[in-house]
C-alpha cells in the first residue's frame, strides 16, 4: 500500500485538518467507530472538535470512541490517554455515556484488562473474527514515536507477533506497562491516519514511509486507506 502524505504548515493547521477529517468520516454512517490516539500531538485535535463551530456540527450521537492503547494507570492519572481525551473533548461535548469505551485499568491485572477490552470490541463488532469486508473501525487515529512505535507496539516486544488476539499487553522498563490493540485490530479499519508533529519525528517518519520493517509502525498494513498528516517540522523532507 502506498501511503498518502500531507504536510501542513504548522501544528495548528495540522490539528484543524485532522479535526475536519474526523468530522467528515463521522458523518458518513449512522454508526461510526473511532480508535483514538494518546500522547500530546492529538490534544489540540480533540480540543478543536469540542469547540465551536465544530462542536455544534459534529454528529456526537453517531460515534463510538475506543482507544488504540492505554498506559496501565488509573483513569484520573495525568498519564492516562483516556483522561486526556475526556478533558479535551469527551467531557465538553454531548457524547452518550455508552458510546465511550475506555480500556479498563483498575481492579484487574494488565492481562485480564486486555481480555476484557477484547471482549468489549467483539461485542461491539458482533463477531469473534474480523472480516476483511467489514472493518472493526471506521477510523484509526495513530501517533508515531521516535523509536518507530505506534499505539503501544514497541520495537522488540512479543506483542508484535500476536496475530490471534485483538488486544495485548506491553511491559517496558522506561515506558511502563501498557495495554494495546494488536496488528489484527489496528489493521481492521476503513481509514488509518497517522498524525505526526515535531522536528524530532522527521527521521523516523521518513523511515516509516520508506517501509523500514524494523519499525513497528512501518509493519502496519491497514485494510483501508492509509494517510499521514504531518506538520512542516516533521514532514519537510
Amino acid at each position: 500500500m502506498t501511503p498518502n502524505l500531507e504536510v501542513l504548515p504548522d501544528l495548528d493547521a495540522l490539528a484543524a485538518r485532522a479535526a475536519d477529517l474526523i468530522m467528515g468520516i463521522s458523518k458518513a454512517k449512522p454508526r461510526v467507530a473511532i480508535a483514538l490516539s494518546g500522547g500530546s500531538t492529538p490534544r489540540p485535535i480533540y480540543r478543536l472538535l469540542a469547540s465551536p463551530p465544530r462542536l455544534e456540527a459534529f454528529p456526537w450521537a453517531q460515534v463510538h470512541w475506543f482507544w488504540g492503547d492505554e498506559r496501565f494507570v488509573p483513569p484520573d492519572d495525568p498519564a492516562s490517554n483516556y483522561r486526556m481525551a475526556r478533558e479535551e473533548m469527551l467531557a465538553r461535548a454531548p457524547v452518550p455515556a455508552d458510546h465511550i469505551h475506555p480500556m479498563p485499568t483498575v481492579g484487574l491485572s494488565p492481562e485480564a484488562a486486555a481480555v476484557a477490552y477484547e471482549r468489549t470490541l467483539r461485542e461491539f463488532y458482533g463477531a469473534d473474527s474480523l472480516a476483511t469486508e467489514r472493518p472493526l473501525f471506521d477510523l484509526n487515529l495513530l501517533g508515531l514515536g521516535t523509536n518507530g512505535h505506534t499505539a503501544s507496539l514497541f520495537p522488540g516486544m512479543p506483542v508484535l507477533e500476536e496475530r490471534q488476539r485483538w488486544v495485548g499487553t506491553m511491559h517496558d522498563p522506561q515506558a511502563g506497562t501498557r495495554i494495546t490493540l494488536t496488528y489484527p485490530a489496528l489493521e481492521s479499519s476503513r481509514e488509518t491516519v497517522f498524525v505526526v508533529a515535531g522536528a524530532e519525528k522527521k527521521t523516523v517518519l521518513r523511515k516509516v514511509l520508506d517501509g523500514d520493517r524494523a519499525l513497528p509502525a512501518a509493519r502496519l498494513r491497514p485494510q483501508g486507506s492509509l494517510r499521514f498528516l504531518a506538520d512542516r517540522a516533521a514532514g519537510s523532507e
